[in-house]
């Protein structure tokens, strides 16, 4: 493969037509045949007693060592300041801005630009950084180039300043890239840039647009109190670490991403100021007290959002994307590095959070913490949003089997029960037996559980906003929590309503178990009827008889009816005529009707009992189905 000419007149020192036919690409110092590294000593020495602070400089391609670079800077040193300075053409009286050409050069060595002034154009576009490249506190008043550059040990670029626009375009970073404190007064482009180390932008200031499209970062990226002042590109960029923006400001993006990252994206204190449409596919996002002043769009795959204490100043939007993300027209966002996780956006937490701006769209709240959350009545939940379930199957608790009944339930239910059943914290990582309730995540300082009082608010509160939905079923099962937690409340429910919810748990399951209703009622018509059998039922009709009286010529007559006998033993009283007797009572109680039979006066009260609860069984019953089927 032919190597391409450089597009200068070169050195070409140490050339070999077979080996290497162009040698050094070095550009040849003016006056001379030969460049900077390769000049006899006398001629560079001679060449750099020329130089002057503010010097046009051009060295394109030269083999710098760390002397050689530390000799030109020397004699570029200004006086008045002690820094050096380069870039500056002087015509006359008059200034126009030069270049420093350092395009493509090999620094073999440590590069120490610290505090260097560039007042024109600086270009170290494909420049190869075998050591340490120090640009600390550097000034580049016109464009700086480092496009294609390779930084193959430290970069550090703390406090420079970029005036002009900045191009690292596919610039590769192999150690640690620091930015921090940085100032990019006009465009800065990281486009398809590679960080193989951490990449620190630390409270760096972006002034005008920042691009990162396509940009690999295989270490940690900081973008800790960044200020993006224009347009922030990061569409299609690759996190393999952790992607801190903790505290960055963000004034005019409008959309940020779509990118991938491996690990968690720390938007904690982030301020987004207008609005916004933020796409992101990674492990998880944390937005701790992360503030919205305006609507915002939060499109996430995979993720577990953290929303603890953000500010919503007007509505946002969590939502879970479908199908991957595309950063052009037909270029889909490589995923690849979160293969393996589970699918769907989780929300791990909207504690401390005003609900009323706040919409959830095709999320899994299965460890979702509300608690401390304002306007939960006022929370909007679209699509098909997940719940925890109760546990499944039997449950042994010391010699007592539990079976629950499946209901969707909030994860502080699941805390309290677990802590009062004494389950131990899960270790980390640890998925807890679907048949246990679940406990609340292991912390070193645990904050307080919600005791039953608490859960009962909540479940209250998200009922309201399922009932505004006009999702009867959720809002059904949100009042059984509500009322669960009520029963179990020993401070704030008094002992008699405690009683009053233990027999309407136990009849109907609060009235929304409609076959707990309807069993009950089968139980009592069945003792009623085995009442009315045994004790209910006379041996036969009695006969009324008739008597009279004769007083002269008037007659006066009385009828009286004899009470009902039981018969002797019970072998006569177990007959097929008695038991159909017996259920015609039973069914006409159900419907609060009375069957017209002669009973005995146990049976008489007996059929009292009947008439007032099977007929609100059986509305409970009927009541629970409505529950479940209303829209």
């Amino acid at each position: 493969m032919s190597t391409p000419l450089p597009r200068w007149t070169y050195c070409a020192h140490g050339a070999d037509p077979t080996a290497d036919p162009i040698g050094c690409r070095g550009i040849r110092v003016p006056g001379h045949t030969a460049c900077l590294a390769h000049l006899s000593d006398a001629d560079r020495a001679t060449y750099l007693a020329s130089l002057t602070p503010g010097a046009d400089i051009d060295h394109r391609g030269t083999p710098f060592t760390q002397d050689l670079l530390d000799q030109l800077l020397r004699a570029l040193r200004d006086p008045t300041t002690g820094k050096p300075h380069m870039g500056t053409v002087q015509l006359g009286q008059a200034q126009f801005s030069g270049t420093a050409g350092f395009g493509g050069v090999q620094f073999s060595g440590p590069a120490g630009f610290s505090g260097v002034q560039f007042s024109g154009p600086a270009w170290f576009d494909r420049a190869q950084f075998s050591g340490p490249a120090w640009f600390g506190r550097a000034q580049f008043s016109g464009p700086a180039g480092f496009s294609g550059a390779q930084f193959s040990g430290n970069a550090r670029f703390g406090g420079a300043q970029f005036s002009g626009g900045a191009r690292f375009d596919r610039a590769q970073f192999s150690g640690p890239a620091l930015f921090g404190g940085v100032q990019f007064s006009n465009a800065a482009w990281f486009e398809e840039a590679q960080f193989s180390g951490t990449a620190g932008f630390g409270g760096v200031q972006f002034s005008n647009a920042a691009g990162f499209v396509r940009a690999q970062f295989s270490g940690d990226a900081v973008f800790v109190g960044a200020q993006f002042f224009g347009d922030a590109g990061f569409g299609g960029a690759q996190f393999s670490g952790t992607a801190g923006f903790g505290g960055a400001r963000f004034v005019v993006a409008s959309v940020w991403g779509p990118f991938v990252c491996a690990g968690v994206v720390d938007l904690s204190g982030a301020v987004f100021e207008v609005p916004v449409t933020l796409e992101i596919v990674a492990r998880g996002v944390r937005c701790d007290r992360t503030r919205w002043e305006s609507t915002a769009t939060v499109r996430l795959r995979y993720a577990t959002a953290d929303l603890g204490h953000a500010v919503l100043s007007a509505p946002v939007a969590i939502t879970a994307h479908p199908v991957p993300f595309t950063s052009g027209p037909a270029d889909t966002v490589d995923e690849s590095v979160l293969s393996g996780c589970h699918d769907g956006v989780r929300v791990a937490s909207i504690q401390g959070v005003d609900a009323a701006h706040l919409v959830l769209t095709d999320t899994d709240l299965t460890d979702c913490l509300f608690s401390g959350a304002f306007h939960l009545d006022q929370l909007r939940l679209e699509g098909r949003t997940i719940f925890p379930s109760t546990p499944t199957g039997w449950n042994r608790h010391g010699i007592r089997l539990t079976r629950w009944t499946r209901r969707r339930t909030l994860a502080e239910e699941h805390h309290w029960r677990a802590q009062t059943a004494g389950q131990p914290a899960p270790p980390p990582g640890h998925t807890p037996s679907p048949r246990q309730w679940h406990p609340g995540p292991h912390h070193p300082h645990p904050a307080r559980t919600p005791d039953p009082e608490d859960v009962a608010a909540l479940y209250r509160q998200l009922r309201k906003a399922f009932e505004d939905g006009k999702n009867e079923p959720g809002a059904a099962d949100f009042y059984y929590g509500e009322c669960e937690m009520r029963r179990h409340d020993h401070t704030g429910t008094p002992k008699g309503e405690r009683r009053l919810l233990w027999a309407y748990w136990l009849l109907s399951g609060y009235g929304l178990r409609a076959s707990r209703a309807f069993t009950w009622l089968l139980a009592t018509m069945s003792l009623t009827v085995l009442l009315l059998i045994g004790v209910g039922l006379p041996n036969h009709d009695p006969d009324p008889a008739t008597t009279g009286t004769l007083h002269g010529s008037r007659i006066s007559l009385h009828t009286s009816t004899p009470d009902p006998a039981l018969h002797d033993t019970w072998s006569k009283r177990m007959t097929w005529t008695r038991a159909e007797k017996a259920t015609r009572i039973a069914v006409n109680s159900v419907v609060f009707r009375s069957s017209g039979q002669n009973l005995t006066t146990a049976g008489t009260y007996i059929e009292m009992v009947s008439r007032l609860l099977e007929p609100t069984l059986l509305a409970l019953g009927v009541l629970a189905i409505r529950g479940r089927i209303k829209r």
